[in-house]
């Protein structure tokens, strides 16, 4: 079945870096868009980066734009997440998500950024 397991995240100062993983499984992540999204306490998730299959077309969020940078290894079946610059309204928990016919969701890993 199809499993998207994040990894990664933690507690990070402002100005800090951090880079999540996330494991696929159950399916061939080479055909498929995938995504990275956000939720923090209180407001509604959003997205934070997507990618292609292959991964020419990528899209980020205007907060995030310069600062993270998404990228996969479709040989190693896993996503990633490269956040640079971190600021205290990162503060989320990070998902992975992937739709292959309905959505499918990590379990999460949560980002703290705060001095």
């Amino acid at each position: 079945q199809v499993q998207l397991v994040e990894s990664g995240g933690g507690l990070v100062q402002p100005g800090g870096s951090l880079r999540l993983s996330c494991a696929a499984s159950g399916f061939t992540p080479r055909i498929y868009h995938m995504g990275w999204y956000r939720q923090a306490p209180g407001k509604e998730r959003e997205l934070v980066a997507s990618i292609s299959p292959t991964g020419p077309n990528i899209t980020y969020a205007d907060s995030v734009k310069g600062r993270f940078t998404i990228s996969r290894d479709n040989g190693k079946k896993t996503l990633y997440l490269q956040m640079s610059n971190l600021k205290p309204e990162d503060t989320a928990v990070y998902y992975c998500k992937v739709r292959i016919g309905r959505e499918y969701w990590g379990q999460g890993t949560q980002v703290t950024v705060s001095s």
